[in-house]
């Protein structure tokens, strides 16, 4: 041990300048990179809302949500129903618009990608989450949570596959949940929709001016 020491100290005292200089501070750990996204916004009648693409998490979901915007496939539809869950904290729901499967609009089905693959959840006031039957059968209609929503996430454990899949979250709101309140809280007129969407639908829908990427406004 004393010989260790011993040459441990000659190399020292042979290099007085190394000596004489402060510890080497480490590398500080790089911060781990927040995921890729794309900003587009929604000019409404009711004002702009924004939102965040996850194109990295949910490149399938989220792609197919921006095509739509660069083909200008949203501009002129409408933020048409509101369902309103009368439990639990107040506002509770979401809000939906889209191409209503309008044939001039919207393009062919994509794959689902269930939130148990992607990390996404429908836990955020604001997540976007695509409309769907079947899983697999998206096109363009989406919708925005106006609360927490975790019953949408996909349970692996659940027998029935609708929600053993859940729903497809692609991105999140980052401006304008003013506005996405406001269109929500529009008059629904009872009567219209059919089944179990009949008393959800707005009694006049918000239309969408233009919906584009940010950086082209």
């Amino acid at each position: 041990m004393f010989k260790r020491f011993a040459l441990a100290s000659a190399l020292i005292l042979s290099s007085p300048a190394l000596a004489q200089e402060a510890p080497a501070t480490p590398d500080p750990v790089p911060e781990e990179a927040a995921p890729k996204t794309v900003a587009v916004v929604f000019e409404t009648e009711m004002g702009d809302i924004t939102m965040a693409l996850e194109v990295e998490r949910a490149p399938i979901t989220a792609g197919n949500f921006l095509r739509y915007v660069d083909n200008d496939r949203f501009d002129g539809t409408v933020f048409y129903r509101a369902m309103r869950l009368d439990w639990g904290e107040q506002p509770n729901g979401l809000l939906q618009g889209g191409t209503q499967n309008d044939p001039a609009r919207i393009m062919a089905p994509i794959a689902h990608e269930p939130t148990s693959e992607t990390g996404l959840t429908h836990d955020k006031v604001g997540a976007l989450s695509m409309a769907r039957n079947e899983p697999g059968t998206a096109t363009g209609d989406f919708s925005i949570m106006v609360s927490p929503q975790p019953g949408l996430d996909a349970n692996p454990a659940a027998e029935e596959e609708d929600f053993r899949l859940g729903y497809a979250v692609f991105g999140h709101v980052t401006d304008g949940m003013e506005v996405v309140r406001a269109i929500f809280d529009s008059p629904v007129d009872p009567e219209k929709g059919e089944g179990w969407l009949k008393g959800q639908m707005l009694a006049q829908p918000v239309k969408v001016i233009s919906a584009h990427r940010v950086e082209d406004s």
